[in-house]
């Protein structure tokens, strides 16, 4: 029989075992559980609490456990997490529940041995305190920034070299905990204001975003696909950070725009309906079935100005001609968007030193396809200066010519700056996921 606890053990060990994306994992499970509403609710709380506070429970486990982390059964290592995360996260559970449910999990799922096991570590955390304590932090301020927010120590590491120290903790604070959801208005059917009435009306609560035109804000939607709302194309999800990116590229009725990296196809949508539906937007990516996604999505909104091809960012096709506006969002580490996907923080640092190259590589080509006097936008969902801040410099340093070039008004008022070619969101200062963006123009 399936529960909240068993579906959130079982997503969890396939995101560690199989290296699959959290959101995918928990959707698939949540899909074939059969829970209520509420047990659903449940189980994504405790798989995304125990996978975002990893590395911090980890470090508890190992101040209680005789047997080393690495050699407990993943099973047993994910029971003792999730039990632990109830205990010191979750005051909405018992104290006696969050053991015992983990202990008869243990034996329903074929580990009836370790069930001793896990009761003597989560009945010694109990006994001094059931409270998680970490070493002082003057000690060593990476090792504690790292247990204090479940973020690998070289990560840590990282971002001290590149931001400055008081931004630092303020970042970590911002990814850490739930995202908000935003939404992007299709105003080729709708406005915020009849978008939000209609949406309230199927019960979920939507408010304008006053600070940013046509975006809303999503709470308690349940399964977006299934509102009328949706199927009605009157709105697409999209983060702040994606719709603050697009403004930044200026687009007017009947251009020529090029998404050379478009799926999921976010951006090709908020610049379609920017657009007002006239002209022409190619939006390609690498894999046909994303390209018919894409395709499948402007369906979906109305938004025939959208042709979707299935193309290698990377090779230049001199078929698909010039562009009055290029967007080039290359594939990155994600570090920007670790409160959505907090798998994305335990990535191997050492498997990410050649993304600079493949990305500069992208933006190189996709800037072939700009015409004179047209602008390039490169932008990234990471906050790592490698990705970011590095190829953007090294790009205007290789090719002459292209310039750095102004935001429009819109974007720079949302970025209280008076001038700028270059941004970088974080959570913290702007209510985004991290985000990077910077603009070109070619000379005439």
């Amino acid at each position: 029989m399936n529960s909240g606890r068993r579906v959130a053990v079982q997503a969890l060990l396939r995101v560690e075992t199989a290296g699959s994306y959290s959101n995918i994992v928990l959707d698939q499970q949540l899909q074939s559980s059969g829970l209520s509403a509420r047990d659903r609710a449940f189980a994504s709380a405790l798989f995304y609490g125990v996978l975002e506070k990893k590395i911090t429970l980890d470090y508890v486990i190992s101040q209680y456990a005789r047997l080393p982390l690495e050699k407990m059964d993943p099973l047993v290592r994910q029971l003792l997490r999730l039990a632990l995360y109830q205990i010191a996260c979750m005051d909405s559970v018992p104290e006696s529940a969050a053991v015992n449910e983990s202990v008869s999990l243990a034996k329903e799922m074929g580990k009836g041995r370790a069930a001793g096991f896990i009761n003597g570590v989560l009945r010694s955390f109990l006994r001094a305190g059931g409270k998680i304590c970490l070493p002082e932090p003057d000690r060593d301020q990476a090792e504690w920034l790292s247990l204090a927010y479940s973020v690998p120590r070289p990560l840590i590491q990282l971002w001290q070299i590149q931001y400055p120290q008081e931004d630092l903790e303020q970042l970590l604070q911002g990814i850490t905990g739930h995202a908000p959801l935003f939404a992007r208005v299709n105003t080729r059917r709708i406005n915020a204001r009849d978008l939000c009435i209609q949406l309230r009306d199927e019960g979920v609560e939507a408010q304008i975003y006053s600070d940013f035109p046509n975006c809303v804000i999503l709470r308690h939607t349940g399964a977006l696909e299934r509102l009328e709302a949706f199927q009605q194309g009157l709105f697409h999800v999209q983060d702040l950070s994606g719709q603050v990116c697009v403004s930044a590229l200026g687009v007017q009725p009947g251009m020529r725009v090029l998404d050379c990296c478009a799926a999921p196809g976010g951006k090709s949508f908020t610049l379609a309906q920017r657009m007002e539906n006239e002209g022409e937007l190619v939006a390609g990516d690498l894999y046909p079935k994303k390209a018919a996604l894409i395709g499948k999505g402007a369906k979906r909104l109305g938004l025939s100005c959208i042709r979707a091809i299935a193309a290698d960012a990377g090779v230049y096709s001199p078929a698909l001609g010039l562009f009055d506006r290029v967007l080039c969002d290359v594939p990155c580490s994600g570090f920007g968007i670790i409160r959505r996907k907090p798998e994305i923080r335990y990535k191997n640092l050492d498997t990410l030193r050649d993304l600079p190259s493949v990305q500069y590589k992208i933006l190189e080509t996709a800037a072939q396809y700009v015409k004179e006097g047209g602008q390039l936008l490169y932008s990234t969902c990471t906050l790592n200066r490698n990705e970011n801040d590095d190829v953007v410099q090294r790009f205007l340093k290789e090719h002459p010519a292209f310039m750095p070039a102004v935001f429009p008004k819109e974007t720079l008022r949302f970025l209280d700056l008076d001038d700028g070619f270059s941004a970088t969101l974080m959570p913290h200062r702007n209510g985004t996921d991290g985000f990077f963006f910077a603009l070109f123009s070619r000379r005439g």
